[in-house]
């Protein structure tokens, strides 16, 4: 029948109506727009709705390695710009970094802090301004745990080749880059 899905188009790799592959969740719920309100132009869904649901299906992925060593992303996130940087941050440096807030940093530092990952130096000028660095243990296990980190997310992805990976990283790129020069705008 018309616009049913094909069970075999998704195994095969077929695209739909949608723009994606039929087996696809945003292609259905595109569908079912398209249904109810036919002259709906449903393109930024397909694209923005696909990014979210990958952000939510990797999310609750949870980062196996990272939480086989104890660690949650966002505090792999601010180990990772420590030990990227090179250099001491400020806990407002490590929000910029990490795109986080102020009190998630705060919260999150002060956990790493008790386990030993960071330490905290005051400045020798200002009483109010603290910074941070990894100690031995926090660049070990940055080191440690990054390359199998990275491994993973390679079996992520695998079921895409290595040139569409790069198309989805520039195209990722670009759109990244857009926002973040304009989303303040958008916001208004």
């Amino acid at each position: 029948m018309a616009g049913e899905a094909d069970p075999d188009a998704a195994l095969h790799g077929e695209s739909g109506p949608a723009g994606g592959r039929r087996g696809d969740t945003v292609a259905a719920v595109v569908r079912q727009w398209q249904a109810v309100r036919p002259g709906l132009d449903t393109g930024p869904m397909e694209i923005i709705g696909r990014i979210n649901r990958c952000a939510a299906l990797l999310q609750q992925a949870e980062d196996a390695p990272l939480r086989r060593a104890g660690l949650s992303r966002p505090e792999f996130d601010l180990l990772g710009a420590l030990r990227r940087t090179g250099h001491e941050l400020t806990p407002g440096d490590l929000a910029r970094e990490t795109f986080s807030s102020g009190a998630a940093v705060t919260k999150r530092l002060k956990q790493l802090t008790e386990r030993g990952l960071v330490e905290r130096r005051g400045d020798t000028r200002d009483r109010r301004v603290v910074h941070l660095r990894l100690t031995d243990a926090g660049r070990d296990l940055v080191d440690g745990v990054l390359p199998v980190q990275l491994a993973y997310e390679t079996a992520v992805l695998s079921g895409m080749d290595g040139p569409e990976q790069g198309e989805l990283a520039a195209l990722l790129g670009e759109l990244l880059s857009q926002l973040e020069g304009r989303l303040g705008a958008l916001r208004t």
